[in-house]
């Protein structure tokens, strides 16, 4: 009896081991900006939220006509300065609308960012507590979601937007009419 308690002590550890690392190597290669969301297919969800430059203005879902991206950021989110670069340079590029969701953030410090890193957006609007970040799904900034000429969520990036992202993943769900030529 002393002896089956003894092994099961030893071998319980053992097990938890095994069990852990087949749990973290099943999750191996499996890319973390793949969260699936339950929008794809649906309009985006109805909102009337101010814009940042202009807090008097309110714009609501029927002001963002697609084709475009709906991109969420943050002055507080490191990797948005890292991707704003790359989306100052493709709101550059004719027919490519960004609209910017400003996520949980400080009136001031958004503005700041704005006023040092440049204005990629079409709008930016102001999702101070998060509701709308929360309807749509959002788990942080940045997120980039690519609407159609419907309003209808096509896709969702996590993660910085780089050029490899956009021209491998982002344009030719956007401009799909655009890559086929």
């Amino acid at each position: 009896m002393v002896q089956s308690k003894r092994l099961v002590l030893y071998l319980l550890p053992l097990t938890l081991f095994v069990g852990l690392t087949l749990l973290l190597y099943s999750e191996l290669g499996q890319d973390p900006t793949l969260l699936e969301s339950q929008l794809i297919g649906q309009k985006i969800p109805e909102f009337s939220k101010p814009l940042l430059m202009k807090p008097d203005v309110i714009i609501t879902d029927k002001d963002i006509h697609g084709p475009a991206l709906l991109n969420v950021w943050a002055s507080w989110c490191p990797s948005c300065y890292h991707e704003h670069p790359f989306l100052m340079k493709l709101s550059a590029i004719q027919g490519v609308q960004i609209y910017g969701i400003n996520y949980k953030d400080q009136r001031a410090d958004a503005l700041k960012y704005i006023q040092d890193q440049g204005n990629p957006y079409q709008g930016i609007i102001v999702d101070e507590n998060g509701r709308l970040g929360i309807d749509l799904g959002v788990y942080g900034a940045p997120e980039t979601f690519v609407i159609d000429k419907d309003n209808k969520i096509v896709y969702r990036h996590v993660g910085v937007v780089t050029e490899g992202v956009w021209e491998s993943i982002l344009k030719p769900k956007l401009l799909p009419a655009e890559v086929t030529k």
